[in-house]
């Protein structure tokens, strides 16, 4: 088994680059499968993620190269084959392949997605979507069955502004006919990535950003290259990581605007942010603040970051309380951080985190992605030696995480160890 082991103390000054955005990635690929020639997206991360959406999308027929950050898509041989299981289980995004092979072939046959268990997110929005649209969809032996004769635009109102059911709908109607209108739209910067590519590939998409979203069905879409913009949540945890232990830390190839609420927060805890065009600069920082936190849907303050923020939080003068709003399970990495002698408990969707704490290296296991990201960061704080376990969380959304954290003075390495167990000990 694969963990990371993490020398605490370690401070952290130079320059960190920020790849591109993850949660674009995953739904940019699927998307190449609505063209009729090759899609070639630049600057996707080398995650994990991304090499099983490779191994689905070849699954399907598609030619797949996937090197230096760019992926070249053929979906020309592309065939409405079905994924009952398999790939799909490994990640959440994996129902991304509904729009798109909707959208393409009328039909699709998709096995409940996997990802990291955040507690119920259920896809009844993106359901509710394709029906929409004229699809009949049925749940059979543990996937998902789509089936069209034709796709129909339609009006469709969320009852949750859902980033994955805002995207699936809008990959779905581009190739509909007639006019689809998606009010109660979400509006994080990765459905304009999303659009951005589809309108480049010859879709009619108007309001992406915005709650109402306007799409006119066209017949074919064509390839085209599209380069995916920076990680806002990889960023975030970049700052995060720089105000903790930093001695200055420029985080490079960020979008300042899509940073406004992270930004703002750790303001507002005494760290000294400056903004450059394309970068962020977070100095030494000293006598952190408490503040509270509660999560909302962009352009509120992420979910996504509400895990490394609390560590953070325990480096603070006072009692913090970050509440999430979107993902009220998002805190089983409490219990972990506890294990390294953090004050902090959870009551309900909140989570009480009283500082300073010195926190003491320990074994410990990552939950899920942005939990693991948490720990990386309350390792580099600890003293003594942190060993993380369940690495692969972190892996499906961290590119190069070691080589670019030792590149600016952490010690992390990536070790193989052997789990005792009755039979072996």
């Amino acid at each position: 088994m694969d963990v990371y082991k993490i020398q605490g103390g370690n401070r952290l000054k130079g320059k960190i680059t920020v790849s591109g955005a993850k949660n674009s990635a995953v739904a940019l690929i699927p998307a190449s499968i609505l063209a009729d020639s090759s899609v070639t997206i630049g600057g996707i991360p080398e995650i994990s993620d991304a090499w099983t959406l490779k191994a689905l999308l070849e699954e399907i027929g598609g030619e797949v190269t996937f090197e230096n950050g760019k992926m070249t898509i053929d979906p020309s041989k592309m065939v409405a084959m079905p994924l009952p299981n398999g790939n799909v289980k490994k990640l959440r995004a994996s129902y991304y392949m509904m729009g798109a092979m909707l959208g393409r072939f009328k039909q699709a046959v998709i096995g409940m997605p996997g990802g990291c268990f955040l507690g119920p997110r259920p896809i009844d929005q993106h359901i509710k979507g394709f029906e929409a649209l004229g699809a009949k969809v049925t749940n059979e032996h543990g996937a998902i069955y789509l089936r069209a004769d034709e796709l129909i635009g339609a009006k469709i109102y969320l009852d949750v502004a859902s980033v994955g059911a805002t995207i699936n709908i809008m990959l779905a109607a581009v190739r509909a006919k007639g006019k689809t209108t998606i009010e109660n739209a979400a509006k994080e910067p990765e459905i304009i990535d999303v659009a951005t590519l589809l309108t480049n590939m010859g879709a009619n998409i108007k309001g992406a950003g915005t709650s109402v979203i306007r799409i006119e069905g066209v017949d074919e879409l064509k390839g085209t290259k599209h380069t995916i913009i920076p990680d806002r949540i990889e960023a975030a945890t970049f700052m995060i990581m720089a105000a903790a232990i930093g001695d200055g830390v420029l985080v490079d190839n960020v979008i300042p605007l899509h940073m406004e609420a992270v930004t703002a927060k750790l303001r507002e805890m005494g760290v000294t942010v400056e903004e450059n065009e394309e970068s962020i600069y977070i100095s030494k920082q000293k006598n952190l603040q408490a503040v509270d936190v509660k999560t909302l849907v962009y352009p509120g303050f992420p979910t996504d970051v509400q895990q490394p923020l609390s560590v953070l939080m325990t480096q603070a003068e006072g009692t913090s309380m970050i509440t999430d709003t979107i993902y009220s399970a998002r805190f089983k990495h409490i219990d972990e951080l506890r294990r390294m002698s953090a004050k902090a408990r959870v009551e309900g969707n909140t989570a009480i985190i009283q500082g300073p704490a010195s926190l003491e290296g320990s074994t410990v296991t990552a939950t899920d992605l942005r939990a693991g990201a948490a720990l990386v960061l309350a390792g580099l704080i600890a003293k003594g030696e942190t060993e993380i376990h369940d690495i692969y969380h972190i892996e499906r959304g961290y590119s190069s995480l070691i080589e670019k954290l030792c590149a600016i003075g952490a010690n992390i390495r990536k070790e193989s160890i052997v789990i005792k167990t009755k039979n072996n000990a």
